[in-house]
């Protein structure tokens, strides 16, 4: 006869698994290094160039420092080498061996090792967090940048009262060009701000990453849902703020591809799948034509000229002037244009300031590495949305069931992908620095873990536990 009692058979609660506090401080690291790469111009205008120089050194020595140990003894797990991002690490290799035929030795050895320090960063960032724990991360790293934004433009236009140079030079005497200024104190006065980066475009597009990060956070349903929709405020404003021509194209392709991938998740058979990739494709190419035969009009409309602001005429043509002497493997690797090689100072300017890039990443590449390494470029990025674009519209699966939950943190990817090569036709951002760094990290990612949260690689990360095997 049963009986009841006091003394259940299940095990007494406990208080859940804590993170080390090793893996916090590696956290908090990762953070700053995302930071110190996507505000790298914040840090420029700082410390100036020398300064910046040896900053991405420093967080190259202590990422080689802490992950060196790590992969000599399997911990947390095993590196994947065999699923690295091979076409992007072909391409850095193909930057580094063109030393041998560089028309700008020097610029080509000092962007390489930059290209090679953040190369090395975004795969040991794979290799020692998860898939949450990025997205944490660059939230984490974009809301100091956003932070920093708000108060660095609140103390120039309250306190100081008159735009500021670098290093917080105050404006000189005499007439300058606004272009010099690193914040022209416009944040209660109107017109475009640039944030503690800078640069109005690039803070327009971190604006743009925040936001989606946010709200993927935000649909994640983690904590503080009402933090992150008051930064997904201040992100949107400091967006509008911005004006950036190029951001507002890229957030409305962002925008579509979010709407097709939702789609494509709704999507029950492959049918389905069929006919909504015939309609959107056949769309795209018909709104392409018509934006390129209606160019004039539109471009007029955001105020901008049909030639993006004189980039066809005064950079674009100069460039593939200059990438037709060299054109199978090019004249040699420099991203960013070092600006006191001879070879670049005072070649193309912009205000009377020498242009660091093309303002195209792919006539950029041509120039640089000619046609191999617009072919390498090419296959990483087809890689890349290639993966990311099933990455986030493949219900997650790894036995005979078919009907467990998307993860919202899947969509992330492929919107950032789709961003960053919007941006690629007017910038050439993503090739160097923090467009470099999220083509690497999210490769890589998908490559060694394709599904959120699922295999024996995620559990030994999160938990710290030791793996015997190479996943």
């Amino acid at each position: 006869m049963a009986q009841y009692t006091k003394h259940p058979v299940a095990a007494p609660p406990a208080a859940p698994e804590r993170e080390s506090t090793g893996h916090l401080l590696l956290r908090g690291y990762i953070g700053l290094v995302l930071f110190a790469t996507f505000a790298h111009s914040a840090v420029y205008n700082l410390v100036g160039e020398i300064g910046a120089f040896i900053t991405l050194i420093a967080f190259l020595i202590a990422t080689l420092s802490i992950g060196v140990p790590l992969i000599a003894r399997r911990r947390p797990v095993a590196f994947a080498w065999r699923r690295l991002p091979w076409a992007a690490v072909a391409y850095t290799a193909l930057a580094l061996l063109s030393i041998a035929w560089s028309q700008w030795r020097g610029a080509t050895l000092i962007t390489w090792v930059l290209l090679a320090t953040v190369t090395v960063n975004a795969l040991f960032i794979v290799h020692v967090l998860t898939w949450h724990e990025i997205v944490r991360a660059l939230a984490s790293a974009f809301k100091w940048i956003l932070g920093l934004s708000l108060a660095l433009e609140l103390w120039v236009a309250l306190a100081v009262h008159a735009p500021i140079l670098p290093n917080f030079f105050v404006r000189p005497d005499g007439e300058i060009n606004a272009h010099w200024y690193w914040v022209r104190g416009n944040l209660l006065e109107g017109g475009r701000i640039q944030g503690i980066v800078g640069n109005s475009n690039v803070l327009a597009i971190i604006c743009l990453f925040s936001i989606l990060t946010f709200g993927v956070l935000f649909a994640a349903r983690t904590r503080w849902r009402t933090t992150l929709a008051l930064w997904i405020l201040l992100a949107g404003y400091f967006f509008v703020r911005a004006g950036s021509a190029t951001a507002y194209v890229c957030a409305a392709a962002a925008a579509v591809v979010l709407v097709v991938a939702m789609l494509m998740r709704r999507a029950t058979s492959p049918g389905g799948r069929t006919r909504l990739y015939v309609l959107f494709i056949g769309g795209a190419v018909v709104i392409g034509s018509a934006v390129w035969l209606l160019r004039e009009p539109l471009f007029a409309l955001i105020g901008r000229s049909a030639d993006l602001t004189g980039r066809s005429d005064r950079i674009w043509e100069k460039v593939l002037a200059r990438a037709a002497e060299h054109p199978i493997f090019g004249n040699g690797f420099s991203s960013p244009w070092v600006p006191f090689d001879p070879a670049f100072a005072g070649w193309i300017e912009d205000h009377g300031i020498t242009v660091f890039h093309a303002h195209n990443m792919w006539l950029d590449v041509l120039m640089q590495l000619g046609v191999v390494g617009v072919v390498l470029v090419g296959l990483a990025y087809l890689s890349l949305l290639w993966r990311s674009w099933f990455f986030a519209v493949d219900r997650p699966r790894w036995d005979l069931r078919s009907d467990r939950d998307y993860s919202a943190i899947t969509l992330l990817p492929s919107l950032l992908t789709v961003v960053l090569l919007v941006q690629g036709l007017t910038e050439s951002t993503p090739i160097m620095l923090w467009g470099w760094m999220l083509l690497v990290l999210l490769t890589f990612k998908i490559k060694v873990v394709p599904l959120v949260g699922v295999g024996e690689r995620e559990r030994v990360i999160e938990r710290g536990e030791r793996s015997r095997r190479v996943p």
